[in-house]
């Protein structure tokens, strides 16, 4: 299947944005996102310098693959790298100081406080700074803190995860929660299937001892599948294309 038949399957209707990636070779994989769509970005470090990119191309004007819109980033696992993304908003041809502050970040410290920014600030947050996009940085790490219980962590992110679901479809905007790698436990395992049935998108990011991996795991209409970038000794933004 050509990936124009992949992009219209995923763009129903024409008025539907489509936020892409923007990376060689990923985009043969994965075209973008779509207003509406919960995804979750799990796996290595990578995942920070991805989110980091996609704070800063959400800020274009839709003609360059943006969302030309502001962003609101909850902060769960002290992931925001400032410096990162003052660099890819200069390789963007972005004003740094600009980007930054189309930026608003919510920091939580619990799983109860992360709770609280989600269900109880994320609408009025999203209405107030005109927000199509939100990023949500480690969703599950506080929930695999000792000081809960396996009911209480299980029960909670359980409400977290399906409220999320229904308030990107509900609100029309792009919501992306990252997972990264985390001690292998049962509740860790337990934490990670539910998102994973929640999240409409899945997309992992790995390491092989010669290769990185990027791997679409859940989609609703595209076929899942891998692939691999060349080297381990670059970075993904060695993948922005020209016009990224």
């Amino acid at each position: 299947m050509s990936q124009n038949q992949l992009l219209k399957q995923h763009t129903p209707s024409t008025s539907q944005t489509l936020f892409p990636l923007n990376l060689r070779n990923i985009n043969q994989l994965f075209p973008g996102f779509t207003l509406g769509d919960f995804a979750v970005i799990e796996g290595s470090s990578s995942v920070t310098s991805l989110t980091s990119l996609l704070c800063v191309r959400a800020q274009l004007a839709k003609q360059l693959g943006g969302l030309n819109s502001n962003v609101v980033f909850i902060d769960g696992g002290n992931t925001f790298r400032l410096y990162q993304i003052t660099r890819l908003a200069q390789l963007h041809q972005l004003n740094p100081k600009q980007v930054l502050d189309n930026i608003y970040i919510s920091r939580a410290f619990t799983a109860y406080q992360l709770s609280t920014l989600i269900m109880d600030k994320l609408k009025a947050a999203i209405q107030q700074f005109r927000a199509k996009i939100v990023i949500i940085s480690d969703i599950s790490g506080f929930f695999l803190d000792n000081a809960l219980s396996d009911y209480e962590a299980q029960r909670v992110f359980c409400q977290v995860t399906t409220y999320l679901a229904n308030f990107a479809r509900e609100n029309q905007i792009i919501l992306i929660a990252t997972n990264p790698p985390h001690q292998n436990t049962k509740r860790n395992a337990y934490l990670e299937n539910l998102v994973h049935q929640r999240a409409g998108i899945v997309l992992s990011l790995g390491q092989t001892a010669y290769a990185r991996t990027v791997s679409l795991k859940k989609h609703p209409c595209l076929k899942l599948g891998s692939i691999e970038l060349p080297s381990t000794n670059v970075t993904l933004t060695d993948y922005i294309g020209e016009r990224a």
